[in-house]
C-alpha cells in the first residue's frame, strides 16, 4: 500500500514530506515502546504511535521506515519534524486511536508484521 493510500484510509493529515506519497509499505506495526520496534520492525514496515518525541523519527531511520503515523490525534514535537523533513520521512497524523487506525489499515489490506 502506498502511503497516499493509507493517508486516505487514516482520513490523516500530512505533516511532513508529501512529495513521497508514492513510496510503500508492505506491512504496518504499532506500539509507543521503541524497543518493541526495534525488536520486531523490518523494512518496509510503516510505524502507528503515540509517541510524539524525536525517538519515533530517529528509530524509523534506523530501520529505513516507510512512514510514520501518528495515532489519536497527537501533535510531534517541532524538533521530530524537523528530522523528519531532515531525512525525508512521510509523517502523517491521523485522528483515530492505534486500535482504530490498524483495524482501517488491515480492512484495507495492509498486513501486520509477522512474528515468527
Amino acid at each position: 500500500m502506498n502511503i497516499q493510500e493509507m493517508a486516505r484510509v487514516l482520513d490523516a493529515v500530512w505533516l511532513c514530506c508529501p512529495q513521497e506519497a508514492a513510496r510503500q509499505a508492505r506491512h504496518a506495526f504499532a506500539s509507543d515502546m521503541m524497543s518493541d520496534v526495534l525488536a520486531f520492525v523490518k523494512e518496509d514496515t510503516a510505524l502507528l504511535t503515540g509517541l510524539v518525541n524525536i525517538q519515533s523519527v530517529r528509530t524509523c531511520e534506523l530501520l529505513d521506515v516507510p512512514c510514520l503515523v501518528f495515532v489519536r490525534g497527537k501533535a510531534p514535537q517541532a524538533d521530530t519534524l524537523e528530522k523528519a523533513e531532515k531525512i525525508g520521512l512521510p509523517v502523517l497524523k491521523t485522528p483515530y486511536t492505534m486500535y482504530e487506525a490498524c483495524g482501517r489499515l488491515y480492512a484495507a489490506g495492509l498486513p501486520p508484521v509477522e512474528l515468527r
